[in-house]
């Protein structure tokens, strides 16, 4: 408290408050909250806010180039069967986890919200290991923050479909237990590792984005005509730390080809 607050105490107070503070971190991109340290300290974090920022334009790039290569496949091929119109790249806004609930560890609370364009049941993705993947939906919304819930959570839900064999069914979230995909055919050739990915037919998220991979195949004791197939989902709860979220688009209208 004696130390003079200027030179090298105000450069390492700075330092160390945008080290362990995250609101420091994100203010210090609009505002020049350093002011009166000395200028190496100020363009080593205008250097790293700088490289955070490139960071999350590579990801991106790298989430628009997957959707080149699954749903725009898709809808080139349904559109010289069914005539449909191909969808636009996606379109949305990366957040960071601002908090989240020690009781609720599968939702989180990220710093973005309805004045950056988000929505309710706007699907949300994050990129684990250079892996894009679904992460989970957004929930509820504020002015500024959003609330996630993650794909683990247990009222978590989602059509998917197993990649392999096309074969369709309803992804739920377990809690504590496992995530796991139900009412798939006894029939169905299933296989652990296959991957699972949103199905076409979802009206929340986008076809083609990667869930995750089936981790193992049981038989529903309560139909005995469907198994049920265990699946580790590739984004991990634990480690969410950035979001992105997909602008909800409006329903196109029917389309009808010229007589």
């Amino acid at each position: 408290m004696i130390l003079p607050l200027e030179g090298f105490v105000a450069s390492a107070k700075t330092v160390l408050s945008y080290v362990f503070i995250p609101q420091v971190r994100v203010a210090h991109g609009s505002v020049k909250y350093a002011q009166g340290v000395r200028q190496t300290v100020r363009e080593l974090l205008d250097a790293h806010q700088e490289n955070h920022r490139l960071k999350q334009q590579l990801e991106m790039n790298h989430l628009l180039t997957a959707q080149a290569e699954t749903v725009f496949k898709e809808n080139e091929r349904l559109s010289q069967i069914l005539g449909l119109r191909p969808t636009t790249p996606w379109q949305g806004v990366w957040a960071r986890v601002a908090y989240r609930e020690p009781s609720q560890w599968n939702t989180v609370i990220i710093d973005k919200g309805a004045a950056d364009g988000i929505e309710e049941r706007s699907a949300v993705l994050s990129v684990e290991q250079g892996q894009e993947g679904l992460a989970g939906v957004v929930v509820e919304v504020t002015e500024n923050t959003s609330k996630v819930l993650l794909v683990r959570d247990e009222d978590f839900s989602a059509a998917v479909t197993l990649e392999k064999g096309q074969e369709e069914g309803l992804l739920i979230g377990g809690g504590t237990h496992a995530v796991r995909i139900k009412y798939i055919p006894l029939q169905a050739q299933v296989e652990k590792g296959d991957k699972v990915i949103t199905s076409s037919t979802s009206r929340i998220f986008p076809a083609g984005i990667l869930v995750g991979h089936v981790r193992a195949v049981r038989e529903d004791s309560s139909f005995q005509t469907a198994q049920t197939v265990e699946v580790d989902p590739l984004v991990r709860s634990a480690a969410v730390k950035e979001l992105f979220v997909i602008f909800k688009q409006e329903e196109p209208a029917p389309y009808v080809e010229d007589l």
